[in-house]
């Protein structure tokens, strides 16, 4: 489903099914140089279990209009943009990685928007380290390469992913190099990537969020150690942890110990 928000048409999955303003939504945040094809197994599951989905492609990726959002302020405008133009009032906001931050500071500024918040493979500050982002800016090709062997625990997923067998290191490099490619204008990977570095608002914006948030970690996550995020997790109100056996893209690689922790917290 197209929306059009801020002047630029902004794409959201919605599990196939139409929207129903009697039902409780969710919108699903991918990360750097990834959309919303990330969240299929839990977007599908939620869209067939009684929500609204609205799983995008942020600004400027895959098939959504206008510029990247270069900062996590600026995305998080988009979030709450998109909720005026679905005529959502509150939704629950699930954000991976970049995603994770935007969620945040969506929620954190708008509290009266946000009914639950979920924070995935989330750090603070989620420091990017110097060369891999000068590989992001003139050596794309190295960088997606490395960022997929760190994201990844295991080379194929158990048979609840994308089938049995699929090549999980593989097909993220396939998504990463088509997302970039969807902007020929900008360079989406480092301009992820800064956005990601510059974030100084987490501990600010995660003492201002009131509602319930849970925090998804990956046990073996190398991008954003289960560490990183302990900040967070501190400064959290009503904070919940959920561990799973992944590493960073843990939607794909612990698909069915991801979604039951989004399904125990999240109560239509």
């Amino acid at each position: 489903m197209i929306y059009h928000v801020n002047g630029v048409p902004l794409y959201a999955y919605t599990g196939g099914k139409n929207f129903d303003p009697a039902k409780p939504t969710v919108v699903f945040i991918h990360g750097v140089l990834n959309d919303h094809s990330v969240w299929i197994l839990q977007s599908r599951y939620f869209a067939n279990h009684g929500w609204n989905v609205l799983a995008i492609d942020l600004p400027g990726h895959g098939r959504s209009g206008g510029k990247a959002p270069h900062t996590v302020q600026e995305a998080a405008l988009s979030i709450i943009a998109l909720l005026d133009a679905a005529g959502v009032s509150k939704a629950v906001l699930m954000g991976h990685s970049f995603g994770s931050l935007i969620a945040l500071h969506a929620c954190a500024e708008n509290p009266t928007r946000v009914s639950q918040l979920v924070m995935l493979g989330s750090a603070y500050p989620m420091r990017v380290t110097p060369a891999l982002l000068e590989s992001s800016l003139n050596e794309p090709e190295k960088a997606i390469h490395w960022v997929t062997v760190f994201s990844h625990a295991t080379l194929a997923p158990p048979p609840s992913a994308l089938g049995p067998g699929t090549w999980l290191f593989g097909g993220s490099k396939a998504l990463m190099r088509r997302v970039l490619a969807s902007n020929p204008h900008e360079n989406i990977f480092h301009i992820g990537f800064k956005a990601c570095d510059n974030y100084d608002q987490g501990e600010i914006s995660m003492a201002k969020v009131v509602c319930p948030t849970l925090f998804v970690l990956g046990k073996k996550d190398q991008m954003t150690h289960p560490k990183a995020a302990q900040s967070l997790i501190n400064l959290a109100q009503h904070g919940q942890l959920a561990m799973v056996n992944a590493g960073h893209q843990l939607m794909v690689e612990a698909p069915e110990e991801t979604l039951n922790a989004l399904v125990a917290f999240c109560k239509p």
